[in-house]
């Protein structure tokens, strides 16, 4: 009786893990798109039916943060850190000796060591050197430009300026700029076979693209398609990305298994006028630490589980990946590892409509330049409207407190330090807590040292760069 017993309770376990297995993810992770550049957050200049859909089935996330530049935002996505604490606070170049430490445990380590398949395709920089590559941080296999594409450099043998693009730890091809036409629909054609593939595993597509980086390269058949110009006609091609990869999830029936983000890494290269993006009503722009700098257009879509039509305000960013995706996997968190992410899964779930975040930091590279809590935004350093923005407005040079109610005003401009000095207390306190932790300027106790090698090497002989 007692073996018949254990027979099913065995059985029934069996039946339990069957009925649910652990759920895949998919991260698309945009290069400076702006919060106004799609449809779903209020954009009438660029056309994005399948993102459009996307959030109508899904959740819109209105203040989820990313960091003002590429480097940064990708170590918060991969670390589940502020980018100063793992020390990547700004932007890696080709041939550079730093990177991130590979002794940072990624979310695609986490997830490997829970049975997940995992592979990087798109853009990498997190540094270039082989210690540094993603099949060194949890990944499988890798497909892409590892950095910027606008980071080119001329061969030794001469002839034009190229980018490498990467399999795994080679460079299979490089690439002249009308070439880096293809790197989308190639990325999104290697994103839809490891779909199928990995189908009857759980797998993690971290699919982080070069567009919308200047220089704007869409494919031919998406040249002249949109009515935003050169810059339109990527986004058009980036949305048709999007719909490729969730008609392969529907294709294989995996869309009730499959937890999709949709974001990007910082705000709009502004600066760049029409082969930038738009921020929409947020006041800034990439670089920077106003809202229209970091603050992302992001959709979560899970049928079935993440609510068709709903919209969260709650803050959240890309430090939550990490844990939100290592819990829905069933995994634990390493004790004598401090990240800053929040598990926000209750949040995409509808369980809750709260932040799990008691504050916002917004760091500058090594600065921190302003904290949020609820509504309320305080900058407490002298803020720019992004990169390459020479501008700058009187209200942003003071070094003096400049408190915004979000809620009530998403522009920054109207500053209630005066009438709300409570309020500036409190903000006050919580960025002295987090300068004693991470620092600001200098680097805090909280700090880890970044990857570093001798003698990097660019990944093809280059000219040398005078």
């Amino acid at each position: 009786m007692q073996r018949l017993l254990l027979i099913a309770a065995a059985g029934l376990f069996s039946a339990i893990c069957q009925a649910a297995p652990k759920p895949n993810f998919v991260v698309i992770f945009i290069d400076d798109m702006g919060y106004g550049d799609i449809s779903p957050f209020g954009s009438t200049l660029n056309e994005t039916p399948n993102l459009q859909r996307m959030a109508d089935e899904g959740m819109k996330l209105t203040s989820f943060y990313a960091a003002p530049v590429c480097s940064a935002s990708r170590a918060q996505l991969l670390t589940g850190c502020y980018a100063p604490r793992v020390s990547v606070p700004g932007v890696f170049f080709p041939a550079g000796d730093k990177g991130l430490n590979p002794a940072e445990v990624t979310v695609a380590e986490y997830l490997r060591e829970a049975g997940y398949a995992t592979t990087c395709i798109g853009k990498w920089h997190l540094g270039d050197q082989p210690s540094f590559l993603p099949t060194r941080q949890g990944f499988e296999h890798y497909f892409g430009i590892p950095y910027s594409n606008d980071m080119q450099r001329a061969t030794l043998s001469g002839g034009p300026r190229v980018t490498p693009l990467l399999r795994d730890e080679e460079v299979a091809e490089l690439l002249a700029d009308e070439q880096q036409r293809r790197v989308t629909r190639e990325y999104t054609e290697e994103a839809v076979e490891f779909i199928e593939q990995h189908r009857d595993e759980p797998f993690f597509l971290y699919l982080p693209h070069t567009a919308m980086h200047i220089p704007l390269f869409p494919h031919q058949d998406f040249v002249g398609k949109s009515d935003n110009g050169i810059y339109g006609d990527w986004v058009a091609e980036v949305d048709w990305s999007v719909g490729q990869v969730i008609t392969a999830l529907r294709k294989y029936d995996l869309q009730e298994n499959t937890l999709v983000i949709f974001t990007s890494d910082n705000g709009p290269w502004a600066s760049k006028g029409k082969a930038g993006g738009v921020s929409g009503p947020l006041r800034g722009s990439k670089g920077g630490t106003l809202e229209g700098g970091v603050r992302e257009p992001t959709i979560a879509w899970w049928p079935g589980k993440v609510k068709a039509g709903s919209v969260s305000d709650a803050i959240a960013g890309t430090t939550d990946i990490l844990p939100t995706l290592v819990k829905l996997a069933g995994g634990k968190l390493r004790s004598d590892i401090k990240i800053d992410g929040k598990d926000i899964s209750p949040l995409l779930m509808g369980e809750t409509t709260k932040s799990p975040h008691r504050a916002w930091y917004y760091y500058h590279r090594n600065d921190l330049h302003a904290v949020r809590s609820g509504p309320w935004k305080l900058a407490i350093r002298p803020q720019s409207l992004g990169m390459g923005i020479r501008e700058r407005p009187e209200d942003l040079k003071t070094t003096e407190p400049r408190l915004y109610n979000l809620d009530k005003e998403i522009g920054e401009r109207t500053n209630l330090a005066d009438q709300h000095p409570e309020v500036v207390a409190r903000l006050q306190a919580l960025a002295k807590e987090m300068m004693a932790d991470i620092g600001s300027g200098r680097p805090g106790p909280g700090v880890r040292p970044p990857g570093k090698v001798e003698n990097p090497v660019t990944l093809y002989p280059t000219k040398p760069r005078r």
